[in-house]
């Protein structure tokens, strides 16, 4: 079983370098070579050039192709591993048209895992052990009502005026401020068209608690099913969103009115002027840490008392190793790889494991990536 690795940018690196340390067969895949070659060129020699030709040539039933690649190239590697007997993995989302492989994948024999890196991905694995731990408590009544909140960001550790940087090209972060969102508040599906319509604030459980501003980001409601609430009957709050240091709305609120008003080509190019102006001025420093912040929350009220509230929280930094986004982003994914490889996944596509033996044992190797990884029982403490 061969591992094929695609792509070497700045969130695959510790989750690639795990795999080829711990003496697993990797081919190593990048449309630069030689920019693989500075990022693990120390410790691995077969690093080759990438293009669907070439890796389809070279991928045998049973090995596992990995994709750290933008997002347009995963479902046609996904495709051309179901047509070769191979498996898949990505940290991504499962877009519509992977989801439609699940029958082929299904009958071809074929493990497609996705959503296995930070968020998606570690905020899964989260949500799986509190929905668990609830279900499996005194408090568990199925009159209860429900509060699902969770919220991950990656954020300066040094804060800085603009209260926010970037670790590459902010071009995407600026479009997502355009992308409309679902969740759930107060009973009811809660529509917003842009995230700055509905920023809130959170204090986050920390050692020393601290307070964030969050929003609401994609569409929460599929996963009310993907983490087993379906059949509960008084979901109040349920909400996957998006953590920035507090102060982040006011610093961005001339860059809100102005995405408003684009559209277009004209639009498009005025967004990516403003993405190279972002990344001249608030990227971050050779050497300066990153941080991420991930809370996961599940509050069971009845009667206005609550009867159940636990967080999970995760509070990580870089340090001389890397990024801790790199850390969370990729060593899920290599945590997936030797899953698959072990036979832990039916054929079929997936996201993160919910079988809470697995979590378990992810769980713990994520715990050795952060600073800070805790279960706060709010009413104990």
């Amino acid at each position: 079983m061969t591992i094929h690795w695609c792509g070497t940018g700045l969130s695959a690196i510790p989750g690639l370098r795990r795999l080829i340390e711990a003496g697993h067969d990797v081919v190593v895949w990048n449309r630069t070579v030689s920019k693989a070659a500075e990022a693990v060129g120390d410790i691995q020699k077969d690093i080759r050039a990438f293009d669907m030709p070439a890796i389809t040539d070279a991928t045998q039933a049973g090995d596992i192709v990995v994709s750290m690649l933008p997002g347009d190239w995963h479902v046609p590697l996904a495709q051309m591993c179901i047509d070769t007997g191979a498996h898949f993995v990505s940290s991504s989302y499962i877009a519509p048209e992977m989801r439609a492989l699940d029958a082929a994948a299904k009958e071809a024999g074929v493990v497609s895992v996705n959503e296995v890196g930070l968020d998606p991905g570690i905020d899964h694995l989260m949500a799986h052990v509190l929905v668990n731990d609830y279900r499996a408590s005194a408090s568990y009544d199925a009159q209860n009502e429900l509060s699902f909140i969770s919220y991950c960001g990656g954020i300066p550790k040094h804060p800085n005026p603009f209260r926010y940087k970037f670790s590459w090209s902010p071009l995407g972060v600026l479009k997502a401020l355009r992308s409309p969102s679902k969740s759930l508040r107060d009973f009811k599906e809660f529509n917003v068209n842009r995230p700055w319509d509905a920023i809130s604030s959170y204090t986050a459980p920390l050692p020393s608690p601290e307070a964030f501003e969050v929003y609401p980001n994609r569409d929460s409601l599929p996963f009310i099913e993907d983490y087993n609430l379906e059949n509960e009957a008084h979901i109040k709050v349920f909400v996957r969103g998006t953590l920035r240091l507090n102060g982040w709305a006011e610093a961005w609120s001339d860059v809100f009115a102005e995405i408003e008003t684009l559209s277009g080509p004209e639009g498009e190019a005025r967004l990516t002027e403003m993405s190279e102006g972002f990344w001249a001025d608030n990227a971050y420093d050779e050497g300066e840490p990153d941080r991420v912040v991930l809370c996961v929350a599940l509050k069971a009220e009845q009667s206005g008392d609550v009867k159940y509230h636990k967080t999970y929280v995760m509070d990580a930094w870089g340090t001389d190793d890397g990024t801790a986004m790199a850390r969370l982003v990729s060593i899920p994914v290599s945590l997936a790889v030797e899953a698959v490889a072990k036979g832990s996944f039916a054929p079929g596509v997936h996201a993160a494991p919910s079988d809470l033996d697995l979590v378990k044992v992810w769980m713990q190797e994520i715990n050795t990536l952060a600073q800070h990884l805790d279960i706060v029982d709010h009413a104990t403490a």
